[in-house]
């Protein structure tokens, strides 16, 4: 066979391929990590939210319940900051009524997608760009990463769901874009958004009092910090390994040493680990100074078991108040 008739071949079939999947999509955002299709699968003219990781998946589902088709593109278990669209994704993004996306260096692919085509009548929410950011921080004993962008060039943190606040503006912005392309069922989203901004307080509640009378305020990361927000949020102090998106795994000799005399001078009883991690690092502190590991969900994603089981954000809010509990006394 020529070339050029295995390069016509090569195309027709990469043709077909996306148009068999363009005029599936409905069904595939069903069936691919969505909270609310299995059952209304024969409602063609439902919404469809696409978003990249879990908070903002589950804020969706929230405020639409089954109003809308939500699909998350990040499947669970898997690691966000490695993420790389499939054409199959890209589609999605096209056909979505409502976009949401994290905002930052992760996911700087975004914008690239939105430019390739005429996303005007997409509703796109940058989680980022709804909140008071701040920038990237290295605190004492934390490994840094080798420069490999413009010195000058100012990183920000770009985990802003871990604050409980920052989720309740985040859902505020989704009801407020779910009402205005459904106009239709907009009282429904006003009255589950309500109920669920009154379920975030109450969990903002219930940790505020853990951390007001506890006996410390320092943590302990043996592992990426992703929860600067969360941090900065109840008032309290940490120190970490890595930063939130360091794409190291393997701390130097010397930050292992500064994590377990912090551990040891201020009789700290717990190491965490961030959730999906191998927590190894925070199991070599813990090894060496007799505290115990737990995780702290920094909520960008969850295991498939979590997945299929329904987990929520609140319900990871809820696990870290607990670990609270023990950590800060």
């Amino acid at each position: 066979m020529s070339v050029l008739k295995r390069t016509i071949i090569a195309l027709l079939a990469v043709l077909l391929t996306l148009s068999m999947t363009a005029c599936d999509f409905s069904r595939q955002s069903q069936n691919k990590f969505g909270s609310n299709s299995a059952q209304t699968s024969d409602l063609p003219d439902k919404l469809s939210i696409v978003t990249t990781i879990f908070p903002q998946y589950d804020f969706s589902r929230q405020i639409a319940g089954n109003l809308a088709d939500i699909t998350m593109l990040i499947g669970p278990g898997e690691e966000a900051h490695t993420y790389e669209p499939t054409p199959q994704d890209i589609i999605k993004i096209q056909n979505a009524d409502i976009f949401i996306y994290a905002g930052g260096e992760s996911e700087s692919w975004v914008n690239g997608i939105l430019g390739s085509f005429d996303s005007s009548n997409i509703k796109v929410i940058d989680m980022m760009d709804l909140c008071s950011v701040v920038e990237e921080e290295f605190t004492e004993g934390m490994e840094h990463e080798e420069e490999t962008s413009d010195a000058n060039e100012k990183e920000y943190d770009e985990h802003v769901w871990t604050s409980i606040d920052n989720a309740q503006i985040i859902s505020q912005a989704i009801a407020d874009a779910l009402c205005t392309v459904d106009e239709e069922n907009s009282a429904v989203y006003r009255e589950n958004c309500v109920k669920y901004l009154s379920e975030l307080s109450s969990v903002k509640k219930e940790i505020s009092q853990i951390v007001n009378n506890s006996e410390r305020k320092t943590l302990i990361f043996g592992d990426r910090f992703p929860a600067r927000y969360f941090i900065d949020e109840f008032e309290l102090d940490y120190y970490a390994a890595f930063a939130g998106c360091s794409e190291q795994s393997e701390p130097s000799a010397g930050t292992v040493a500064f994590l377990i005399n912090k551990v040891n001078e201020e009789k700290i009883p717990v190491v965490f680990y961030i959730e999906l991690s191998n927590g190894k690092v925070a199991k070599t502190i813990a090894e060496s100074t007799g505290a115990e590991t737990m995780c702290f969900n920094s909520a960008h994603n969850v295991s498939m078991e979590q997945f299929i089981n329904g987990v929520t954000y609140i319900d990871l809010m809820k696990q870290n108040a607990e670990a609270l509990k023990i950590a800060l006394n």
